[in-house]
């Protein structure tokens, strides 16, 4: 059963129970073998969540109970550990009945299995843009500290909204943690099982990996590459067997082959995976080693060097039907995974070198004298902005910045870059209250808040913020758009309120503001505490000191523009 839930089943009667004193079951969501989700309101917040009712199966004896649900419990509170926006956020771990009950979010969609059910095989460019969000959801975790272990499609939702969410972090991991496990179980599902769990080996951020490949090829091919007719050969299958060559996969070919290699060593980076699948997700190819673009989208890989079993032949042994063969590989080729490309020397690329150079020239032209026309006033005044008060690191793009005042120079130098990012500037970054004592979770009145100003020096622009702590520990809601539109202000006031705190103990932090587009930049930090001085009273929810935020997004209405 999924963590995250869609809502596909009609409501049911929920009665009037209430759980921890707060979460109002309403109907029922989704069944599973380990409980039920609910889809509740949460009386204190007033807004609609899911709850996952988490029941022991029978014939487990007292002990094996009380440690399943201890691991669970900290494993839910290991994924609100995690914020990003396609990952379900966990909100609270309440205890009712001598059991954990799991808060989270409510996604409205369908999950990619169904998605697979209802449609079939999607497209190499779809696959790509999903795998594309679902591997940033996991590079997110990872930062964390935070392994998945079940990634697989029913796990993946299309929220309704278009975002792709990955969700079920219920047997999430912690690193560096001590394990928490029962006798015999195998966690996760055996066909998604990456080969080194599948030997008993200890899993890392590769794992996970692995089984995006697994879901990839699902998603594309339409069948699953190591499922058998019982998990122990399904097990044996993973461990030793390589997958069936791609027959719909085309220019997603590489990134499969890169992902599915047995050795985690050897197994394609996070990172890279994150470039190709954006190249195929654009409607571009990349070669086998990961390589640049190669052009439009192409067929089918190349089949498997000469002398090994056919495409045909290899299908026909795992799924008991024949399948298309895959056109015949030229004299002397294979699959190439080690060595890169060498350059393509033609004359096209040449040509096209080129007519990108000339082009770019004629844009930083325009731009140059745009920027001179609106930098200097009619009488030859200086009207650049003054210089940002904080420290930006300096911009991904290769652009140098244009100096404040531009020489009138007639002839300026090409340079192979378009139009600067606008510049940014924060001011008036200061605490409006930085300390709290009393009940927790603490008013919103009287909670740590923060505010600050941010400029830019010329509209439009859309500049990317968030408001971090040093912990990682916060109710804010992750990064967010802010829009300044063509002959509007330049200046807008952000506000933030921060309800994060301990319910054993004096909770000390600081936070400050960071900006990551049009161009980098951070704020100083702002320390903070809080101190609780009775329990939270949520009627029985547990909240350890470990555990991640415990109250909701913050409050905040939103950015004001400043007068």
């Amino acid at each position: 059963m999924r963590l995250s839930v869609t809502e596909s089943t009609a409501n049911g009667g929920g009665g009037e129970r209430v759980i921890a004193g707060r979460y109002r079951l309403l109907g029922p969501l989704g069944r599973g073998g380990m409980g039920m989700v609910w889809r509740a309101r949460d009386e204190v917040l007033g807004r609609e969540v899911a709850v996952k009712e988490v029941r022991a199966p029978a014939g487990m004896d007292e002990a094996e109970v009380a440690r399943m649900y201890r691991r669970l419990e900290r494993e839910a509170w290991a994924a609100a550990r995690v914020s990003h926006r396609g990952v379900v956020t966990v909100y609270d771990v309440a205890t009712e009945d001598g059991r954990p009950w799991i808060v989270m979010e409510i996604v409205r969609g369908l999950s990619l299995a169904e998605v697979l059910e209802g449609d079939g095989p999607l497209t190499p460019q779809r696959t790509a843009h999903i795998g594309e969000q679902v591997l940033a959801a996991l590079r997110s975790a990872h930062e964390a500290g935070v392994l998945h272990r079940d990634v697989k499609p029913g796990n993946v939702l299309i929220a309704n909204d278009g975002r792709v969410v990955l969700g079920d972090f219920g047997i999430a991991s912690l690193e560096g943690s001590t394990a928490i496990t029962m006798t015999g179980e195998v966690v996760g599902s055996p066909e998604f099982l990456p080969p080194e769990r599948a030997l008993g080996h200890e899993p890392g951020p590769g794992s996970d990996l692995w089984a995006l490949g697994v879901t990839l090829y699902l998603a594309v091919e339409g069948v699953s590459p190591f499922h058998r007719e019982s998990p122990v050969a399904t097990l044996r299958a993973v461990v030793e067997e390589e997958f069936p060559p791609p027959l719909r996969a085309g220019p997603l070919t590489p990134v499969l082959e890169g992902l599915l290699v047995k050795d985690p060593e050897e197994r394609l980076s996070a990172a890279e995976a994150a470039r190709m699948l954006r190249i195929v997700g654009a409607g571009g190819t990349v070669r086998a080693s990961g390589g640049p673009v190669s052009g439009p989208a192409a067929g089918p890989a190349p089949g498997p060097p000469a002398g090994a079993d056919s495409p045909t032949s290899v299908a026909q042994h795992r799924y008991g039907h024949p399948t298309p063969p895959l056109p015949a590989p030229a004299p002397g080729t294979g699959p190439v995974r080690t060595y890169p490309p060498e350059p393509e020397r033609n004359g096209a690329g040449l040509v096209l070198t080129l007519g990108i150079v000339v082009l770019l020239a004629v844009v930083v032209l325009l731009g140059w004298l745009l920027l001179k026309d609106r930098g200097t006033g009619g009488d030859g005044s200086d009207g650049a902005t003054p210089t940002p008060t904080v420290t930006q690191s300096p911009s991904p793009s290769p652009t140098p910045s244009p100096s404040a005042s531009p020489s009138p120079s007639p002839s300026p130098s090409p340079s192979p870059s378009a139009t600067p990012p606008p510049g940014i500037t924060l001011s008036a970054v200061r605490a409006v209250r930085d300390t709290y004592r009393g009940d927790c979770p603490a008013p919103a009145a009287e909670a740590p808040a923060f505010t600050a100003t941010v400029a830019v020096d010329r509209t439009p622009a859309v500049v990317e913020y968030r408001w971090a702590t040093r912990s990682g520990r916060t109710t804010g809601p992750g990064w967010r758009t802010l829009a300044y539109p063509a002959g509007g202000p330049g200046s807008v006031r952000l506000d933030h309120t921060e309800l994060t705190h301990d319910p054993d103990a004096a909770f000390e932090d600081a936070v400050r503001l960071e900006i990551r587009a049009p161009s980098e930049a951070a704020s100083a930090w702002l320390e903070f505490s809080v101190t609780c001085e009775e329990e939270t009273p949520t009627g029985g929810a547990s909240s350890p000191s470990t555990s991640g935020p415990t109250g909701s997004p913050s409050p905040n209405p939103g950015p004001t523009a400043s007068p």
